[in-house]
């Protein structure tokens, strides 16, 4: 089985201003949500074998808290500007090309691209939990929020939408101890 984790980047410093989006640095909230999401994927045993992210500094630095908390389990990062502000279709055909071998692949990006393939992914729950997962994921998918979703068969190359397994999806607020919004 493969497993996917989408997860979008962490709360970032508002737009404009003087620096170009590609370049907005995460918050201080943005920065303590990453390594909260890392632990708790750590904690949960979503330890990616490959990590596709963004070329953006707040998708950069959103990867540099989650690996801090891997600690040496951490995985090398692939850097891809395709990513920057993806659609979900062009996110889709990165997921088809992926190899073989990795199992279980982190992709860090950007709403609303991230928000659309998790939810095209698993558009046929099978079970009311899994429908309740859904419907959480459909109604907010807010900064640093990840998706776990599984590939029960075949490879990355038949991966579309409706077969894959929402089996988790999890907001910051929902790890013990947060004390920030939802956004």
């Amino acid at each position: 089985m493969l497993r996917l984790l989408l997860l979008r980047h962490a709360k970032a410093e508002p737009a404009g201003g003087k620096l170009d989006d590609h370049e907005r640095p995460l918050a201080a909230r943005g920065r303590t949500d990453a390594r909260r999401m890392g632990e708790l994927m750590q904690e949960r045993g979503y330890v990616p074998s490959l990590v596709l992210c963004s070329t953006a500094l707040r998708t950069r630095q959103t990867w540099e808290g989650i690996s801090f908390a891997m600690g040496k389990k951490k995985p090398k990062a692939q850097f891809d500007r395709d990513l920057y502000l993806a659609v979900w279709p062009s996110l889709l055909t990165m997921v088809k090309a992926l190899p073989p071998k990795a199992e279980c692949v982190l992709l860090i990006g950007h709403n609303p691209g991230i928000e659309q393939l998790a939810f095209a992914m698993a558009l046929k729950p099978k079970t009311t939990a899994e429908r309740a997962r859904l419907e959480n994921l459909a109604a907010k998918y807010p900064t640093a929020a990840l998706a776990v979703l599984d590939l029960p068969e075949g490879g990355w190359d038949g991966a579309g939408p409706g077969n894959f397994r929402l089996q988790e999806f999890v907001k910051p607020k929902d790890v013990p101890g947060y004390d920030g919004d939802d956004d």
